[in-house]
C-alpha cells in the first residue's frame, strides 16, 4: 500500500462502504478530485474548481436544470470551502432520492491553502454538518482515524507523510484524529 499515511485507513474503510452499494447502477460525480475514478460506476463526471464552485449553487446542465446523481464524492475538498454548509445543501439538491454523499476531510494536518484552508472536522462534526444541511441523523455513517505517532509524522518537513508499513502504526486513538469521513444518504421520499 502506498500513498499518504493520513489516508490509508480512510481509503480502506471508504472503499468497503462504497463497494457495498450498487456502484454499477449509479451515476456519480466528484467535486474537485479524482478518487472516484477507481470505481466502476454507470457514469462518472468530475467537476473542478474554479469552473465549478459548489458553494455558489448546485451544478446545472446545459438547459439550466440541477444535475442529478446517485452518488457525489468529495475527497479532501470541504476544508478548502469558504461556505461548507451551503456547499453541503447544494450537494443534497443534486442527489436523487436515496442518493449518497461521501466526503473525507483532514483534522490534524498542517495548514495547506489550495487556494484557501478554512475548516477541520471530527467524525461527529461531519455528522453535525450533514444533519444541519438536511440529511437524516440515522442515514449517516461517520468515522475518524488517527494516533499520536501519525500526528507527529504530520509535523515533519516532508509533508504529507508517506505511508511506510514497516514503520507506521495504523491503530486508532480517538483522542488524535488525523482525518474524518462520512457517507450520508438522502431520504428516498421526495417531500
Amino acid at each position: 500500500m502506498s500513498g499518504s499515511l493520513n489516508r490509508v485507513v480512510m481509503q480502506q474503510t471508504s472503499r468497503g462502504w462504497l463497494k457495498s452499494l450498487d456502484l454499477a447502477g449509479m451515476d456519480a460525480a466528484e467535486i474537485s478530485g479524482k478518487w472516484g475514478q477507481m470505481f466502476a460506476f454507470r457514469s462518472y463526471l468530475r467537476f473542478r474548481y474554479p469552473k465549478h464552485d459548489i458553494c455558489k449553487g448546485p451544478f446545472l446542465d446545459s438547459k439550466g436544470r440541477v444535475r442529478q446523481f446517485d452518488l457525489i464524492l468529495a475527497n479532501q475538498v470541504w476544508e478548502h470551502l469558504d461556505r461548507p454548509y451551503m456547499a453541503t445543501v447544494n450537494v443534497l439538491d443534486m442527489l436523487r432520492p436515496g442518493g449518497y454523499f461521501w466526503l473525507a476531510v483532514p483534522f490534524h494536518i498542517p495548514f495547506h491553502g489550495d487556494p484557501v484552508d478554512c475548516s477541520r472536522w471530527s467524525a461527529r462534526g461531519l455528522k453535525n454538518l450533514l444533519i444541519e444541511a438536511g440529511f437524516a441523523p440515522d442515514a449517516i455513517k461517520a468515522a475518524q482515524w488517527g494516533n499520536r505517532a501519525a500526528a507527529a509524522r504530520n509535523l515533519e518537513a516532508d509533508w504529507p507523510p508517506k505511508y511506510d508499513p514497516d514503520r507506521d502504526d495504523l491503530s486508532n486513538d480517538p483522542d488524535f484524529p488525523i482525518c474524518s469521513w462520512a457517507l450520508a444518504r438522502k431520504n428516498e421520499i421526495v417531500d
